[in-house]
């Protein structure tokens, strides 16, 4: 069959990993740079940084471009953050050392795990979601219990974990949300990340009684610290990562295009144009700051709730009000904020409504003392947090 034939074929996806939605971009800078890489990676270290943080606008220039590739491109900014942080990433994974993703909930920490992976790897497929549930299998090794059943353990009967898979193919494989595994499991990986081998003890006495890591292998988790459920990781596991940090956006207006670009585009996949006013973003991105920092952009003290007030859940609320705004037309997209509002607080702490309704009482009804209108229409709605 054809290759179109082929593409023409396949269901639609809400979604597509990286390595397929930004295909071309890795493509183009594959051949752009043709700098030294490390064993196993599919772009060098300075094009991983470049994929991750963006050209900078700047146009891109590959004379004798290959078929299918264009002769320019600007490479697109997909994490908002700092480029520092990305560069040590980079240089962490080119040692081959484990890589732990830190932060609050909703700062990007698996987005940029995904964009890292199918960077250096091609693929950010080999993933292990990490829950209370997550056995040691998911990291190690399982077995398809026909097969045993029927010729004992073989190697043809061994069902690789993503791990497993990522060390014989020699990739990155991702451990999302580590500090909900338990703490057994977590120490799975000890071994793993030291001796950069998995043994097989079912295999004694052959070949297959041990996998080797091919070079480029290494692993990179991710944890929110915050989180209830999260399950302390051990000194020795500690010391085979190196931890970063992923702060929350510090520029509002990054943060504002930010949640404008996703929002668009999760609108677009729901079939429909986001009709969202600027000015009504404006104030959503700046609830979600003051709230989140615990003061205003004015200097004034906010009480915060428990609830973080991340950028992923302003995308969320940016969604429904374009939805919303699409398939439900005849109302102010501010009119839908307060409620919306009130749904992600409420998450957690109940007495997050009242620290809600104190903002409302603080830095909304200063703003609309001071004259603004947006501010003020969002005062008067102060009644639909009841």
């Amino acid at each position: 069959m054809p290759l179109t034939d082929t593409v023409t074929a396949l269901p639609a996806r809400q979604t597509l990993p990286a390595e397929e939605r930004f295909a071309t971009e890795l493509a183009f800078l594959a051949a752009h740079d043709d700098g030294p890489r490390p064993p196993g990676w599919l772009l060098t270290p300075r094009a991983v940084i470049t994929f991750v943080c963006g050209s900078g606008g700047e146009a891109l220039k590959l004379p004798d471009a290959p078929e299918g590739l264009p002769d320019e491109l600007v490479v697109a900014t997909k994490f908002v953050g700092e480029r520092a942080l990305v560069e040590r990433c980079v240089v962490t994974l080119a040692g081959e050392r484990g890589l732990l993703l830190v932060g609050e909930p909703g700062t990007a920490k698996s987005m940029l795990s995904e964009l890292l992976s199918a960077a250096v790897s091609g693929t950010s497929a080999l993933t292990v979601q990490g829950t209370a549930g997550t056995t040691e299998d998911a990291l190690r090794y399982g077995w398809n219990y026909a097969l045993l059943l029927a010729q004992g353990p073989t190697p043809q009967a061994l069902v690789d974990s993503p791990v497993l898979a990522a060390m014989r193919t020699g990739k990155v494989a991702r451990v999302e949300e580590i500090t909900r595994c338990l703490p057994e499991v977590q120490d799975a990986l000890v071994s793993i990340l030291s001796d950069r081998r998995m043994s097989v003890p079912e295999l004694s006495g052959t070949d297959d009684a041990q996998v080797a890591a091919a070079p480029g292998f290494t692993v990179i988790a991710t944890a929110n610290l915050r989180d209830r459920g999260v399950s302390e990781m051990s000194a020795a596991l500690k010391r085979r990562f190196n931890f970063e940090t992923v702060h929350p956006i510090a520029d509002v207006e990054a943060e504002t295009e930010l949640v404008k670009r996703q929002a668009t585009a999760a609108v677009a996949r729901a079939g429909a144009a986001f009709g969202v006013d600027d000015a009504v973003l404006d104030v959503l991105v700046t609830v979600f700051r003051d709230l989140r920092a615990g003061r205003s952009a004015e200097g004034w003290d906010v009480e915060r709730p428990g609830t973080v007030m991340s950028t992923a859940e302003a995308v969320q609320v940016a969604v429904s009000l374009g939805v919303a705004a699409a398939y439900l037309p005849g109302g102010d997209s501010l009119d839908l904020v307060p409620g919306h509002l009130l749904g992600v607080v409420r998450k957690d702490d109940p007495a997050d409504h009242a620290r809600l309704l104190g903002y409302w009482d603080g830095p909304v009804r200063r703003r609309a003392e001071d004259g603004s209108a947006t501010w003020r229409r969002l005062w008067d709605l102060r009644e639909n947090l009841r």
